[in-house]
């Protein structure tokens, strides 16, 4: 558990009433200074870190917005960020692209075909927010479909077309188990209704399977069954990629509400346009031929538009502050990907690689050691990446100093109040004073952001916790270091402050002498 500034150049014996009256070569002030109260700060944290026994590693590292550090515990290791990986391209996208109503809602195109009427292309263009829903109200599919209906009564193929990025629907490094659920889904520049499903389970007659509702875009095995006592294996829903058949197995009890399980989908382009050929169905539009996907291939460039036939309509899906706001308040994971994306496109042609490459420039831009940061995604679901306290509280004091930074922090979670912190710092000092980003994998616990101490010094951190044995609840560790930070006002100094200790520490006394040794 040692942290980094923990050690001084010399062994110090303080006398009880006596005054210092020369300043040893460990108070001199080019070195930042680390009072009393800052040493015991790093020891009481560290012994909170150390209740969680032998397994786990903790790193963070604590700062002040200028740069002194408060706390310092492994901040040059490399840790998995999990979903602390968000606050990379959320940051990326306030510096490098502009924050205006963006060219990336979907639209639908007539394009000729070889005979017969033209197919219908429904494209995408990276937003992650085209709806279904039928309380819809903006960037809704309805509209789409409404448009379509008012220019022709029929059209050869339905081509769900996400052909802007290439066809990289799945990260490097994440687990194939997320693949069928709503955290893994697969990503593309088409995607409908977060591109998930609800499997909806409600119990039936003891002995009998559940009443389950699902999408017929996939087909059902029920195989569980409904249980008047506690206990039996949970309920399960199982399914093998690129298949759309699911498998429900367990038992529900009988006095179980509702149970809501969002699944994931591998065919994005293929399920917009499949969902669109019924809202045509219902406005009498007819679909002579195939409902298909349309990918690039990577390394291949993109079609040029102007090879497009015509547009009939196109939705503006609003400010992209709205959508960095959800990524990071609610950890969405597919809208992390796709931003990754439309970074990609700022200097390339929409892959993720690009996208990466676009983030390690503005790191060095914001002074932060790109070697500090191995980035494989945009959302965290990768077990590849790797960053150090150190670079992301860096990223975040650049960030902050930044004319966007006002704006990015009120992107990010407030502790007690709302997204994934709402649960988190219900009762204690920093309900409604830490704005920071979560993260959590397997074995894996993050956060990092800003907090307010006591009297209304803002500091920048970052907490990790990796190799996280079960039974051991590294949130609440990390929870608590936070709060004993916040209320140690004394362990942060000011800068004038700093100069009036030592000048004081200089000053003769006649109440006597520390000696040294």
């Amino acid at each position: 558990m040692g942290g980094a500034g923990r050690g001084f150049g010399v062994r110090r014996v303080l006398l009880p009433l006596l005054l210092l009256s020369a300043v040893p070569a460990w108070a001199a002030p080019a070195a930042p200074a680390r009072t009393f109260q800052a040493q015991a700060l790093q020891e009481r944290v560290e012994a909170i870190f150390a209740e969680a026994g032998p397994g786990p590693r903790f790193g963070l590292l604590v700062e002040t917005i200028d740069g002194r550090t408060v706390v310092a515990i492994a901040p040059d290791q490399r840790f998995i960020p999990a979903s602390n990986t968000k606050l990379f391209p959320t940051i990326a996208a306030f510096e490098l692209l502009p924050q205006a109503d963006q060219d990336t809602g979907a639209r639908v195109i007539l394009e000729p075909a070889r005979k017969g009427p033209p197919d219908l292309v429904l494209q995408g263009r990276g937003d992650g927010r085209l709806s279904s829903a039928p309380d819809c109200r903006t960037n809704c599919l309805a509209e789409l479909a409404n448009a379509v209906a008012a220019r022709t009564r029929v059209v050869g193929d339905l081509i769900g077309d996400a052909a802007l990025f290439p066809d990289e629907r799945w990260s490097q490094g994440m687990s194939w188990n997320n693949i069928p659920t709503s955290s893994g889904t697969a990503m593309a520049a088409l995607t409908l209704d977060r591109n998930e499903v609800a499997l909806r389970v409600t119990p039936g007659a003891p002995g009998q399977p559940p009443r389950a509702e699902l999408s017929p875009y996939f087909t059902l095995d029920n195989r569980a069954l409904t249980s008047a006592e506690e206990g039996g294996e949970p309920l399960a829903v199982h399914r093998l990629p690129g298949s759309r058949r699911l498998l429900l197995t367990g038992t529900l009890e009988a006095a179980t509400e509702e149970r809501l399980i969002r699944l994931g989908i591998d065919d994005p382009a293929h399920h917009a346009a499949w969902q669109l050929g019924r809202m045509l169905e219902e406005r009498g539009v007819r679909v002579t031929g195939r409902i298909v996907s349309r990918y690039r291939e990577p390394g291949t460039g993109m079609v040029r538009e102007e090879e497009r036939g015509p547009a009939i309509a196109e939705l503006s899906p609003g400010p992209l502050l709205d959508e960095l706001t959800t990524i990071n308040k609610v950890s969405q994971n597919l809208q992390a990907e796709l931003l990754l994306r439309r970074l990609g496109l700022v200097r390339g042609q929409g892959s993720a690689a690009k996208g990466l490459e676009a983030i390690r420039s503005l790191l060095e831009l914001a002074g932060v050691d790109p070697n500090a940061v191995t980035l494989a995604d945009g959302s965290g679901m990768s077990t590849y990446n790797r960053v150090t306290p150190r670079a992301t509280v860096g990223l975040l004091r650049w960030a902050a100093g930044r004319p966007w930074g006002a704006e990015f922090r009120r992107t990010l979670p407030i502790g007690g109040i709302d997204g994934t912190l709402a649960r988190r710092f219900q009762g204690g000092a920093l309900r409604g004073r830490i704005f920071a980003k979560t993260g959590s994998l397997n074995a894996t616990n993050a956060l990092a952001g800003y907090l307010l101490t006591r009297s209304g010094q803002t500091l920048v951190f970052a907490a990790y916790a990796n190799d996280v044995p079960e039974g051991v609840r590294a949130t609440l560790l990390i929870d608590r270091a936070l709060e004993e930070v916040a209320l140690s006002d004394g362990a942060v100094v000011a800068p004038a402050q700093q100069q009036q200790a030592v000048a004081a520490l200089k000053a003769p006394s006649s109440e006597g002498i520390v000696k040294k040794q």
